[in-house]
């Protein structure tokens, strides 16, 4: 059989019905170069959005379960445009949903993971010489319960598709041309990258990038398939490629600067300090499906045998970490909960860095003579994450790009929703 190269494009690659005729040229060129074609769109625009705010109209706290019903209706419309666009212009397509396909996910509602993709009915269509258009963001349960993806659970499954078919590239199209250093509204002159390993991918995206969902980078990395973000609207323009790091040649210790504005910082104080106490804290937030990032847990109090232990979260889940506090505070034994959502996480990613001393200590000293206060740190091998006031975050990511030598002498032409690092 013919190679199969996954294309996947967001909303606004297919926000209107314009957009969609001209995703199917891009679909047919791919299919004209020889290859089987397997397409992921995600609902149209801000159809997502809409769909939600009609939620909030009935109920503010309105089922998981219906939810997720409501929510995947959106790709159905996409992909049945698609693949009528792509029959209007002479090229067989069919479409299918995750019931069709046999995407199977965990019971988890509205952050569901992919457990299982069924293939036979994607290869029988394509060995047909069909386009196969199929619904993002969707999956079932064994028990044929709709469940959906959550943020950029369209990337996740086109990557996871591109893994089980065996794919020779899954290719993101958006309306940029790849993934730049940092986010170019902040700093005209970011680079666009040629090339990035999975590793810094994955640290940018963890650290507030936009371009794919560390879930989705995660499934590429585990199945070795090369990703390559590019521009619906530049065909030309081969973007931005994602491979192994043993496949690249690292000139700079850092790679790129990312910025995360929707992060909120915890702190639940006067926590016992007894075993077990962090367990107890974590494993509720966990049964909610409350993804925690930055932990730091202070030194005990000795002669009252408490600490404090902060932690950041997104900030969409504070009513639900909230709950689940107030659970467990007979337990934890706290005196107070602070919250604090006036902060963003500045990270700077860069497979270069493992092996090179003083990377942390020029960027402590550079927000230092910026006058500004770090009030979390993380690291890990190839990323260092501060912790920062939100109306300083845009000046650090400006100095820290130019200190550590990420400029351009270009400045970036970008329009739209931009997948910066």
């Amino acid at each position: 059989m013919k190679d199969i190269i996954v294309q996947k494009f967001g909303g606004t690659s297919v926000a209107d019905t314009d957009k969609i005729k001209n995703v199917a040229k891009a679909v047919i060129r791919e299919k004209n170069l020889g290859h089987n074609v397997v397409v992921v769109v995600s609902a149209m625009g801000h159809t997502t959005d809409i769909l939600m705010k009609l939620a909030g109209e009935i109920t503010s706290k309105p089922s998981s379960r219906e939810l997720d019903m409501l929510l995947s209706t959106g790709e159905g419309v996409s992909i049945a445009l698609l693949a009528m666009a792509l029959q209007e212009q002479g090229c067989d397509a069919v479409s299918m949903n995750a019931m069709q396909v046999g995407i199977i996910t965990e019971k988890v509602h509205t952050k569901a993971r992919i457990l299982d993709i069924k293939t036979d009915k994607i290869t029988k269509h394509l060995e047909e010489g069909k386009v196969v258009v199929i619904a993002g963001f969707q999956g079932i349960t064994d028990d044929f319960e709709i469940t959906t993806l959550g943020r950029g659970g369209s990337d996740t499954s086109a990557v996871a598709l591109a893994g089980v078919l065996k794919a020779k590239r899954c290719d993101i199209y958006t309306d940029v041309e790849g993934v730049y250093t940092t986010d170019p509204r902040i700093v005209p002159c970011a680079s666009k990258l040629a090339e990035i390993s999975y590793d810094e991918m994955m640290e940018l995206a963890s650290g507030g990038a936009n371009v794919l969902h560390p879930r989705a980078v995660e499934t590429a990395m585990t199945h070795n398939t090369p990703v390559r973000v590019r521009s619906t609207f530049k065909l030309d323009d081969i973007g931005t490629l994602i491979l192994g790091v043993d496949k690249m040649e690292i000139h700079k210790p850092v790679t790129g600067v990312a910025l995360d504005r929707e992060r909120i910082r915890i702190v639940v104080c006067d926590v016992q300090d007894n075993p077990g106490t962090a367990a107890i804290l974590f494993d509720g937030l966990a049964k909610e499906n409350i993804s925690v990032d930055m932990i730091i847990q202070s030194y005990a109090r000795k002669d009252l045998n408490t600490n404090d232990i902060a932690f950041t979260m997104e900030k969409a889940d504070l009513d639900k970490a909230m709950q689940v506090l107030r659970n467990v505070k007979l337990e934890l034994g706290y005196s107070r909960v602070f919250v604090d959502e006036k902060i963003a996480k500045i990270s700077i990613v860069g497979a270069g860095m493992v092996g090179r001393p003083g990377i942390a200590a020029k960027m402590f000293r550079t927000l230092a003579n910026l006058g500004i206060n770090i009030k979390m740190i993380a690291t890990s091998d190839i990323k260092i994450s501060c912790l920062v006031d939100i109306e300083k975050a845009d000046e650090a990511v400006s100095v820290l790009h130019s200190v550590f030598g990420l400029d351009s002498d270009e400045i970036a032409d970008v329009k739209g929703d931009l997948p910066n690092v």
